[in-house]
């Protein structure tokens, strides 16, 4: 169901945030009053349902690894990774979006995820008609990435760098932090 409205002056706007149209009386606009998110700090370890794991104060996606650009069109360039699903092509709508390179396929050339569970990256091949490469190898399906991989998608080289996985994690920094602050408090107690 579609919130976008057009008022009788043509204007279009989102009538779930204003209840009339913001372009033609902005003097006298009244604000829907929006949801207050609710912070996920706190997680239960979950093995059948995907859980957020950083809290919504942060309002960004943290980085979980980069891809550089080591030849190609956009040498040098990185490209942030995200946790879950990276996907990639030349499309403006991509995570990550590899211009100039006119054999890389415009929608879900390949995609790079980061399972924050079991702390491991995975790519896949897309939906394009040209191939992914890994160290030299065709991707065919699912494969694990590893620090420092090479992978060639179109005409160009990238090195996979890992920020998350085994010796880190989102998580263990927040968890780490809370750890911190619950042996403050006993230790505070103690006294």
């Amino acid at each position: 169901m579609s919130t976008m409205k057009r008022c009788e002056n043509g204007h279009v706007y989102n009538s779930a945030r204003y209840k009339e149209c913001p372009y033609c009386n902005s003097e006298r606009l009244e604000v829907v009053e929006e949801r207050e998110e609710m912070p996920m700090d706190y997680i239960e370890d979950d093995a059948d349902n995907t859980v957020a794991y950083w809290a919504n104060e942060l309002k960004i996606d943290p980085v979980v690894g980069w891809l550089v650009c080591l030849n190609g069109y956009e040498k040098g360039k990185d490209f942030k990774l995200k946790s879950e699903k990276n996907f990639i092509g030349r499309d403006i709508d991509m995570d990550i979006c590899l211009e100039g390179d006119n054999t890389v396929s415009r929608k879900n050339h390949a995609m790079i995820a980061y399972n924050p569970k079991n702390r491991e990256f995975m790519i896949t091949q897309g939906e394009g008609s040209g191939l992914v490469y890994v160290q030299n190898e065709a991707v065919y399906g699912p494969r694990l990435l590893n620090d420092f991989d090479i992978i060639e998608i179109g005409l160009s080289k990238y090195v996979f760098v890992a920020l998350c996985g085994d010796n880190y994690d989102w998580k263990m920094d927040k968890m780490s932090k809370e750890y911190e602050l619950n042996e403050e408090n006993s230790n505070k107690g103690k006294r």
